[in-house]
């Protein structure tokens, strides 16, 4: 049956992904609009970065539970409640996201900011609980989930650049050049709206997921033990067309209430570690500096550095497909090439507003072909190493989660002081040249 087929899979998990970041990605590529029109105005993003993380209530609350009280929480039923939370609240947002109310003499927008901070607790969660539900498939189905994930990164920015978000002209007056801010082609409840038809597409594509593996339950249970441990050796010859099914609810459990080795090796401790420091890169401290080494070089750097940084993520998904590098020293050597890559951008960061080869095509060749070659890197990491932790059982890829979660979370409170606070980092003024 088609249903049952593993092209059909395969498209049911990138979807289910999609909706584990949708929520902060949309947040984040709509600044420019909502900024416009709420009372915080630009100081918004600092509320946001700060509820972002109070999110992580969430995964502290699972990882808890899972510590204390082994086998009581229900993954399935758990992601159901978070999805539906995450659909209703997008719905909410998009009706009452400009809604102000006063707040100790001030207007502040409180539907916008509680509607957030439930949005992140779910996006936060995913993490703990998205995952570790992937244990129920084959090894390959974790690289088509971390394709999903790069597309809740990469659908909002298109439809954000669709909108017109950002877009801005030079016009000369009397005074000199002055920005002129070209007003949306549509509105930003529409762009919520958006938000919301993801993530129900989202929602449906897990009630399609746990249907297969109900389904396929009597077929796995037909399988000797020899095929059980002989499909997590070797790479996959199709990833695409294998014929493997998921395990059953049986098997997971006993799994995750008596795993057959310990995952706590030197190797998958070096994994984990090496999956925090690249999530913490990725999620936390790179993209609170993007604006800063881009847009120096001008709107264009910056739209191409997003679109095609995005483009790279689930790209690299799909190369790990077909060349599954499982060499700690291979990955290694990886993670320090991004990392060169990272030091980079950080350097033309911390240059800004005057970094070199301003005004050259060089200079913006350099800075759009360094996000795409970081983000591409790191993305390849994450991938390899979750699939690897999957072969380690259903605890590695719940603290897999735990440690991509904790990652962001780091790297977003060590950048938040130097751009918020301290202001490290000098903006580049629209239309203003300060380097001559």
């Amino acid at each position: 049956m088609w249903w049952n087929h593993a092209v059909t899979t395969h498209i049911f998990v990138a979807l289910f992904g999609m909706g584990s970041w949708i929520a902060v990605n949309s947040f984040w590529v709509e600044l420019p609009v909502v900024v416009s029109v709420l009372p915080e105005g630009w100081n918004l993003p600092a509320y946001l970065s700060v509820l972002i993380a109070f999110g992580n209530v969430g995964p502290l609350a699972v990882t808890i539970t899972h510590h204390f009280a082994p086998g009581c929480l229900n993954e399935r039923v758990l992601i159901h409640v978070i999805q539906v939370l995450a659909v209703v609240a997008s719905a909410f947002l998009a009706l009452f996201w400009s809604e102000v109310a006063t707040v100790a003499g001030a207007p502040r927008s409180v539907a916008f900011l509680l509607l957030s901070v439930v949005l992140s607790i779910v996006c936060c969660t995913s993490n703990v609980t998205f995952l570790p539900f992937m244990f129920r498939y084959p090894p390959q189905y974790i690289r088509t989930f971390f394709v999903g994930q790069g597309l809740s990164a990469l659908f909002p920015c298109i439809v954000a650049l669709g909108q017109g978000v950002g877009k801005v002209e030079c016009v000369e007056t009397e005074n000199g050049t002055r920005p002129h801010y070209l007003k949306e082609n549509f509105p930003a409840q529409d762009f919520f709206w958006f938000l919301f038809v993801m993530l129900a597409i989202s929602s449906l594509s897990f009630l399609a997921l746990t249907y297969t593996v109900t389904t396929s339950t009597e077929a796995q249970a037909s399988q000797v033990p020899e095929q059980e441990t002989e499909k997590y050796e070797g790479q996959e010859v199709h990833p695409l067309q294998n014929e493997e099914t998921p395990v059953s609810e049986e098997h997971v459990e006993v799994e995750k209430n008596n795993p057959t080795v310990s995952f706590w090796t030197l190797r998958n401790s070096y994994l984990l570690l090496l999956l925090g420091i690249s999530t913490a890169l990725t999620n936390g401290v790179l993209p609170s500096v993007q604006s800063f080494s881009c847009l120096p070089y001008g709107p264009m750097a910056f739209h191409l550095s997003v679109v095609l940084g995005n483009i790279a993520n689930p790209l690299a998904c799909f190369v790990a497909m077909v060349v599954l590098l499982r060499s700690s020293v291979g990955l290694s050597f990886m993670s320090l090439g991004g990392g060169l890559f990272a030091v980079y951008l950080l350097f033309l960061a911390a240059l800004s507003p005057c970094p070199p080869l301003l005004g050259t095509h060089a200079g913006v060749a350099m800075v759009v072909i360094s996000w795409i070659i970081f983000t591409g890197l790191f993305s390849y990491v994450k991938v390899v190493v979750s699939t690897l932790l999957h072969e380690a059982g259903h605890a590695a890829l719940l603290w897999g989660g735990v440690f991509i979660q904790s990652g962001s979370l780091i790297g977003a409170i060590t950048m938040f002081p130097l751009v918020s606070v301290y202001q490290v980092f000098q903006r580049a003024q629209d239309c203003v040249n300060t380097c001559s």
